[in-house]
């Protein structure tokens, strides 16, 4: 297989090297071939299950398929594809497709085609209509789901039969209850892994915020970072878990990779976690049990639901190459390879079909359920991508610095964001 993916060692994030790797253009050669660009995340936590490796395959039967069209694959990992994207984008580097977290802060700046200027009527027929509303921007849509997933606790039983806990936590007095006696059973063991680094900090972030009945906005809208019930949250975090040292001793500094490896390898005792741990767990030969999140008081009914996104620039003026290369992206054969490479859940009728229906995927059940009942990111809102950002930089400081000054700060970023735009 040829390779097409930028070597990120080479194209640094500075606007003048990344001009200098492939700038802007109509992107077509002397014989007519046409290359698109492509930039991805990478959902892979090793090289053999990277995202290049499914995207680079996925290219080349495209172009087998389309012989005038070429497919310049980039794959960047999750920390770093923010930033970037944003340089490419002042750099004037702006890919033809982008698979990302988020879509909206595009839309603001009009860099993006409508959805159904790019997806033919069939393939946006069979996008889940609710994950395709949640691509909209003021009722137009723009953002085109490309996985989903939920978030649930996971817990080693083999650690807490060790640490003679029966049954998972609801609450979070039994998190730290359990979390205690995961240190006096297994010293070297962490009790819980909490993952505030800028890899998650926004996702683990509203996870406990909304077990605390807070959250990032309120009915309106209008975002709520400082809310009192966000401040106590992360005041309890501290005082519970960091400061007693039932967790990692800088949770601000510790990736969600990090946080999904220590507990595939049996060395982490519970953390909030999504279904491509599943497999990673039995690779490591982890007995692990799935339980719906814990909240302050019990276990929650719903749970943080993560939606991530496919969007086509019109920079560059591709839109009937792009839709070629989207509808086949989109086949039922694609999706349901790359959901069935992660473990992650479909945004497509005919996938959600054939997973819900081919008893493959009995792991998957509890996530199923939780779905329907799931919060989402203020997705929709064109200065979230932004504000996540900025959640993602520091946020996870508040559980070691005064949770009240850090979320405060994030909160007047987040409203000058909203003046701004």
């Amino acid at each position: 297989m040829k390779k097409r993916t930028l070597v990120l060692a080479a194209c640094t994030a500075g606007a003048l090297v990344l001009t200098a790797c492939g700038g802007g253009g109509s992107g077509e050669s002397a014989d007519g071939t046409l290359t698109l660009k492509l930039v991805a995340a990478d959902y892979g936590d090793k090289a053999s299950n990277s995202s290049t490796v499914y995207w680079e395959d996925l290219a080349e039967r495209f172009e087998k398929a389309n012989p005038k069209i070429k497919v310049d694959v980039q794959v960047v990992n999750w920390n770093d594809i923010d930033t970037q994207v944003k340089t490419m984008i002042q750099s004037g580097n702006m890919p033809d497709v982008l698979q990302t977290g988020g879509y909206a802060d595009k839309v603001a700046d009009d860099l993006l085609y409508k959805a159904e200027d790019v997806l033919s009527p069939a393939t946006r027929d069979n996008l889940v209509d609710t994950f395709a509303r949640a691509g909209e921007v003021d009722g137009v849509q723009y953002g085109i789901p490309f996985v989903s997933s939920a978030r649930a606790l996971f817990y080693n039983k083999k650690i807490f039969a060790d640490a003679g806990v029966t049954e998972p936590p609801k609450s979070w007095d039994d998190i730290k209850s359990a979390a205690e006696r995961i240190r006096e059973s297994a010293p070297d063991v962490i009790p819980y892994a909490l993952p505030l680094g800028p890899e998650e900090a926004q996702g683990e972030s509203l996870i406990w915020e909304l077990g605390n009945g807070g959250g990032y906005t309120d009915a309106d809208g209008k975002y709520t970072l400082d809310s009192d019930a966000n401040v106590e949250t992360f005041e309890w975090l501290r005082a519970n878990l960091v400061e007693p040292g039932l967790t990692y001793g800088n949770p601000a500094a510790t990736d969600r990779k990090t946080a999904f490896a220590d507990f595939a390898a049996g060395k982490a005792g519970m953390l909030n976690g999504h279904p491509s741990l599943i497999q990673m767990s039995k690779d490591g030969n982890v007995d692990y049990g799935v339980a719906p999140i814990p909240g302050k008081d019990a276990a929650l009914d719903s749970t943080l639901g993560v939606a991530d996104w496919m969007m086509a620039f019109k920079d560059r003026g591709h839109q009937e190459e792009i839709r070629k290369f989207l509808d086949f992206a989109y086949s039922k054969e694609n999706t349901l390879k790359f959901d069935e490479m992660y473990n992650l859940m479909p945004v497509t009728e005919d996938t959600l079909r054939e997973m819900t229906s081919s008893g493959k995927h009995k792991d998957l059940e509890p996530f199923f359920e939780l779905l329907p009942k799931a919060s989402f990111y203020p997705l929709g809102d064109t200065t979230w991508d932004a504000v996540s950002a900025e959640i993602k930089k520091s946020g996870g400081t508040a559980v070691g610095e005064d949770p009240a000054k850090v979320l405060g700060d994030l909160q007047k970023k987040a409203e000058q964001a909203t003046a701004d735009q």
